[in-house]
């Protein structure tokens, strides 16, 4: 068994850096094995949510390489904790198995196991103007799967919630059928399955999983490009469920007539179902997401914060969540609320532009522009309110999006006293705590200076 372990971290290896392999699989152990399935200790419940989000399919991949013990082909992963039993089973929804069929719960369909995130459901799916025509069309294949849209193909770029939503389909299909027979997989694994059920010789076995089923749901179909092949198999599984009236779903990072190497017969019968894209978030979309996920997780979100990460987060939403995980992380480990300081201290280096922040000039003369004054004005001794207002929004967004110390400011702003800096941030402040439209302007100089 340890020999078994050895090899797969050897591999592993190989695939992954060195700092993430002794981050993440160093602290690993096999503490048993059940069947196909490898029982691996991790150090934690965090752990635990990163290996199975990030790492359990490199893991599943490598041990189907390995071969049999005793007999049997270890194929699947279960992380588990040092103080749990090893038959304990993890919590949360998982995809069904068929009904005749003895395999744990987390099965799909009778192939790998792989349970469902408890967090991607429709409930937890935030809907915007970028999504909310994917969105809709996934709620209805989820109502009357086989009927309504065959295949539902999503595609969008990487971090959009594809992945979200087609595990909340699945999650409301088995809420309706708790003894539907699913299989959700990615192309990748599908392909590693059919090579090692010729190589085990097991090819029977294999087609009867995937041909037998009420729903198959695929992940980052564009891998079976230039794979003949696994193409082949595909066509013939797709052919086979969509002549039963079985509901296919699909996700892709590009509509199918981009899949240039794909075959013209796999394309078309892409094409002759529902084609939904899914798009970068707006900036409101963006605040709704972080909105959610702070809520969710019990954290107290400040306007300031939320803001500040939808601005610097341009379109993925992963990228969204792992820039609030960091924040609240942080904010966790100092003991502390999570103010706009820790928030720019959390993701310091992470941003392209981080080591750039805009020049005072720069936010000096967005203010002007939109004021219709001259930049002039805002460093003169004019106190006029037509010109006093727009020097303080300028202060304001000065000290919010530079690294610059009030006096800094002051004498970017004609030698204004360090005083009058900090009267005018405070002023600024307090404007939009009690105006959301004033908020949402200030916003919107962030986005445009940024």
């Amino acid at each position: 068994m340890g020999d078994l372990w050895a090899s797969v971290l050897k591999r592993v290896s190989r695939r992954v850096g060195p700092k993430s392999f002794r981050d993440w699989f160093e602290p690993t152990k096999l503490r048993g094995l059940e069947g196909p399935e490898a029982l691996v200790e991790v150090p934690n419940a965090l752990f635990r949510e990163w290996m199975e989000r990030n790492y359990r399919a490199l893991l599943e991949e490598t041990l189907a390489d390995q071969p049999p013990v005793n007999g049997q082909a270890v194929e699947r992963v279960r992380f588990i904790l040092p103080e749990e039993n090893a038959s304990a089973r993890p919590a949360g929804p998982a995809i069904a198995t068929p009904p005749e069929e003895t395999t744990e719960p987390g099965s799909l369909g009778g192939s790998r196991s792989s349970v469902l995130d408890p967090r991607y459901t429709f409930e937890h799916f935030v809907v915007g103007g970028c999504n909310q025509f994917a969105h809709a069309a996934a709620r209805a294949v989820a109502d009357s799967p086989g009927r309504s849209y065959n295949p539902l193909y999503l595609y969008g770029g990487v971090g959009l919630g594809k992945t979200h939503l087609m595990q909340a389909i699945a999650h409301a299909m088995l809420q309706r059928n708790p003894h539907l027979r699913m299989a959700y997989v990615s192309a990748e694994r599908f392909m590693c399955e059919m090579i090692n059920s010729i190589r085990w010789k097991r090819t029977p076995e294999f087609r009867d999983r995937y041909r037998n089923i009420d729903a198959l749901l695929v992940d980052d179909i564009q891998f079976l490009e230039g794979k003949e092949a696994t193409q082949e198999e595909f066509f013939h599984t797709f052919r086979s469920l969509y002549e039963d009236g079985k509901q296919i779903i699909l996700s892709s990072d590009c509509p199918p007539r981009e899949l240039a190497t794909l075959e013209e017969r796999l394309r078309s019968r892409f094409e002759s179902g529902l084609i939904a894209d899914m798009q970068a978030p707006d900036f409101e979309t963006k605040l709704a997401i972080l909105r959610r996920k702070a809520e969710s997780d019990g954290f107290e979100l400040e306007d300031d914060v939320a803001h500040f990460v939808a601005n610097k987060v341009r379109s993925n939403v992963r990228e969204l969540e792992g820039c609030l995980n960091r924040i609240m992380a942080l904010a966790s480990l100092r003991g502390r609320g999570a103010d706009l300081d820790l928030a720019r201290e959390a993701t310091r280096g992470i941003f392209p532009d981080d080591a750039k922040p805009p020049s005072i000039e720069s936010i000096q003369r967005c203010v002007a522009d939109y004021y219709n004054v001259k930049v002039s004005d805002l460093k003169a001794k004019n106190n006029s309110r037509v010109v006093a207002f727009p020097r303080q929004v300028a202060m304001y967004l000065a000290k919010k999006m530079t690294n610059s110390s009030f006096p800094e400011i002051g004498k970017k702003f004609g030698g204004k006293h360090h005083s009058t800096v900090i009267h005018s941030v405070n002023k600024i402040g307090a404007e939009a705590a009690k105006s959301q439209e004033f908020h949402d302007l200030l916003d919107r100089f962030m986005e445009r200076i940024s």
